[in-house]
């Protein structure tokens, strides 16, 4: 499990490699604000190697997307495969977040 930070341009690409769970959406979370205190606004998280996200990775990206909100920016989600994608929809966080179907086309429509 790993999580890789690189910039696109002006945007934030967080690369979650593996699953989101309650034993690391502490470290996802903490990588993000802190590109988020360094005045970084636009942020796109490429689940296209995540196989599983459990209710606390739901919960942190939530939570991730109003604090990113607060500060003026914004939290794209890219990627997600089709288990994942029904997990969103299922739970309604698809409403929340704008997801792509590849992280080049979330990085044009930013």
């Amino acid at each position: 499990m790993s999580f890789a930070i690189s910039k696109q341009g002006e945007i934030v690409v967080v690369d979650v490699e593996g699953q989101l769970i309650v034993g690391n959406r502490q470290e996802l979370k903490q990588k993000v604000l802190d590109e988020l205190e360094k005045g970084e606004k636009k942020f796109l998280i490429d689940f296209s190697q995540t196989g599983y996200i459990d209710s606390s990775g739901l919960g942190v990206l939530v939570s991730l997307s109003k604090k990113i909100r607060e500060q003026g920016g914004e939290l794209r989600l890219a990627d997600l495969n089709d288990d994942l994608q029904t997990l969103f929809e299922l739970t309604k966080l698809d409403t929340l977040f704008q997801i792509s179907d590849t992280r080049e086309r979330a990085l044009e429509t930013f």
